[in-house]
């Protein structure tokens, strides 16, 4: 089992491949996921920035990109 103390000698890259393995078992079973009711909010939020051309989104992949890329 990884201890804090493990995870604290990783490096970004590793830590961000760790945060990214536990999501990707923790939303195996989306049933057990609840979202929390600020989430709505902040859904609403985005689409209405969105909507009035104030925001915009990027594809979950290229986002993921980017982040591996700036963190390298």
């Amino acid at each position: 089992m990884t201890t804090m103390l493990d995870v604290k000698s990783l490096s970004k890259v590793e830590k961000l491949r760790l945060l990214e393995t536990l999501w990707t078992d923790l939303s195996s079973d989306e049933a057990s996921v609840t979202s929390p009711a600020w989430h709505e909010t902040a859904l609403n939020e985005a689409s209405r920035l969105y909507a009035e051309g104030k925001a915009s989104f990027a594809d979950w992949s290229e986002a993921k990109a980017r982040l591996r890329k700036s963190v390298s």
